[in-house]
């Protein structure tokens, strides 16, 4: 396992209109479309305080307790990320509905036991989710704890819907 893993760049280009293109599902009210997979995040930049909106996977989903749980693929210096960590409320579309979040960080031990769920459930997705990260893994659930505890997860807690 590796202790400093290659981060991925974010993506440049042509590259990034294209992984920005499920914002403009999400604007035309298609986020059904994504099944629950994906959500949009609608957050505060912490230097411009302008309003920037990017779309995540959902890792887990507490119905009950309304929570949804991502991961930050590009690492703690993911604009996003760095964005919620200075202003923690936010807004998430979610299907059609949104919701007024706040962001918590889960632990990195928290971090194991979320990747560790998430490979039992999709163990592809979060393979796929630890090579991209600089985690490659054996599909261990030693490796995908180990991984998990270095990915910063964010989970975004409902406080109603809007």
């Amino acid at each position: 396992m590796h202790t400093s893993p290659q981060r991925p760049r974010p993506p440049a280009g042509w590259r990034r209109h294209l992984a920005r293109l499920p914002i403009h599902f999400f604007r035309a009210g298609l986020g059904p479309l994504f099944g629950g997979r994906l959500l949009l995040l609608i957050h505060t930049g912490r230097q411009s305080g302008l309003s920037h909106e990017v779309v995540l996977e959902v890792v887990t989903r507490d119905r009950h307790r309304g929570t949804w749980t991502v991961a930050s693929g590009f690492g703690p210096d993911a604009h996003w990320y760095r964005n919620l960590r200075r202003t923690p409320q936010a807004t998430i579309q979610f299907g059609r509905g949104y919701h007024v979040v706040t962001a918590q960080f889960p632990t990195s031990e928290e971090g194991g036991r979320i990747m560790t769920e998430y490979a039992r459930r999709r163990p592809r997705a979060a393979g796929a989710l630890c090579r991209y990260t600089g985690f490659p893994t054996d599909g261990s659930v030693t490796d995908f704890r180990t991984a998990g505890e270095q990915i910063p997860f964010v989970r975004l807690q409902s406080d109603e819907s809007v």
